[in-house]
């Protein structure tokens, strides 16, 4: 019985943990739930978006880099786990909404 009631107390606290961290996020970063594995300042599933705006921090062809990786997905830059594509019901204007938010970080 207590094990169940730590299992659900940590597992709500993780909840409220993501959801504040989401609360910054811009509302196209909601609608299509890349807060599912992306904070702003904290490495979750995948890496800090501020670390993705440090590591192409003056990087011309930034902007197009992140495009493709966010509309087609992928692996190896950030560890072993797997991006996947975005849905195709992404828009392009969402893509590079977000693109703009991540390399403004700072």
């Amino acid at each position: 019985m207590m094990k169940s009631l730590m299992t659900t107390l940590i597992a709500t606290g993780l909840l409220a943990a993501g959801s504040a961290c989401a609360a910054d996020m811009p509302d196209v970063a909601k609608k299509n739930n890349c807060t599912t594995c992306h904070a702003i300042d904290k490495k979750q599933v995948g890496p800090a978006w501020k670390d993705v705006a440090d590591k192409y921090r003056g990087d011309k062809k930034a902007s197009a880099t992140l495009f493709t990786k966010i509309s087609k997905g992928g692996s190896g830059v950030w560890g072993s786990t797997a991006m996947p594509a975005s849905s195709p019901n992404v828009s392009d204007a969402d893509i590079k909404a977000l693109v703009k938010f991540i390399l403004a970080l700072k």
